[in-house]
């Protein structure tokens, strides 16, 4: 009897910028106070990558790192998938600018889910584990957000930071990830978005004057509730799916987008703060990047063992929302 292909994470990395912003930074730009930003999303820094630093650049950085820790050789990937909404360019592909810089030749795609992107990534990457067309996947979120903050706007720019996470998604005959649910409502989609550059409203002078390229959000209300409504009902769904209730949860990592929210799904669900990763207060909302940052980073806490119930949580512009639920197989870090 054939053995069952299960997807699984085998290796994980990440990179922040070094150039690190003080939500002091922004007092001299907008009306706003530290203490403001704080209290309203946790927030305390971010980090903002430098002139010339493009995402396939932190991308690869993260890629290295995650390729080191599974002990695997670049060569041996059969695959790149990115999320990001901030790529190098409208095309090609950032996922073809990281295969060019690891001087590899694999298939290499992005995808364009906003802040749901690496829950969207990581569904897409175990089904082609799953179906046997790749044993080995590089899955990596993305983003150099702070190319598209209107610094006028104190709804949005205190919240965004760039950086990148990677993850390693291998063939295994021991479970993993055990499922991935998702959504989307494009109802709901002029709440939160870049408006212009695309063939709706191609680029122009009088769109880039009026920072039409930027992140806008005229509905924050609806995207905070809606954030949680759906991250937390996604949580119960792939959990109920595969035979699981929210006490079996070892770890919960949602995505960073503020601490609030992060809260507010942990209690809705009843799984207490001391088993939920909330990283965001020197990271900011790295959008498609932010849970395998979180996950690179908890992992290196050693807040994970083999064995343990990982569930990831994810919602962004689209609308869009997903969360999967899998089994920790990456041994504990070496103390």
């Amino acid at each position: 009897m054939a053995v069952s292909r299960h997807a699984t994470i085998t290796g994980v990395g990440s990179s922040l910028p070094p150039r690190l912003v003080p939500n002091t930074w922004f007092e001299a730009k907008i009306d706003t106070t530290d203490e403001w930003i704080r209290s309203r999303t946790g927030i305390e820094a971010r980090h903002f990558a430098d002139d010339g630093v493009v995402t396939s650049d932190l991308a690869v950085d993260a890629a290295r790192i995650a390729l080191r820790t599974a002990g695997v050789p670049a060569e041996q990937l059969d695959m790149i998938v990115c999320a990001s909404v901030t790529g190098d360019t409208p095309f090609p592909a950032t996922a073809v600018w990281v295969q060019e810089k690891l001087e590899l030749s694999c298939p290499a795609f992005d995808v364009n889910a906003a802040c749901a992107g690496f829950s969207y990534g990581l569904a897409a990457a175990t089904a082609f584990v799953e179906a046997g067309m790749a044993d080995t996947i590089l899955l990596i979120g993305a983003e150099v957000f702070s190319r598209i903050l209107d610094f006028t706007d104190r709804q949005t720019c205190v919240l965004f930071g760039d950086g990148a996470g990677a993850t390693v998604i291998q063939a295994n005959d021991r479970p993993g990830i055990e499922g991935t649910v998702l959504g989307a409502d494009g109802t709901a989609a002029e709440i939160l978005l870049v408006p212009a550059g695309g063939s709706r409203e191609p680029a122009s002078a009088q769109t880039v004057a009026a920072s039409r390229h930027d992140i806008w959000m005229p509905n924050g209300r609806e995207v905070f509730k809606r954030a949680v409504t759906e991250m937390a009902a996604a949580c119960r769904e792939v959990l109920e799916k595969n035979g699981h209730t929210p006490e079996d949860v070892d770890l919960l990592i949602p995505h960073q987008a503020n601490a609030r929210i992060m809260v507010a799904v942990a209690e809705r669900l009843g799984i207490p703060l001391e088993r939920a990763v909330v990283d965001v207060a020197e990271v900011g909302n790295t959008s498609a990047a932010s849970i395998p940052i979180a996950l690179d980073r908890a992992y290196r806490a050693g807040r994970m063992k083999e064995g343990d119930l990982v569930l990831f949580t994810s919602f962004g512009a689209g609308l869009t929302w997903g969360a999967t639920a899998m089994r920790w197989t990456m041994p504990g870090v070496a103390a």
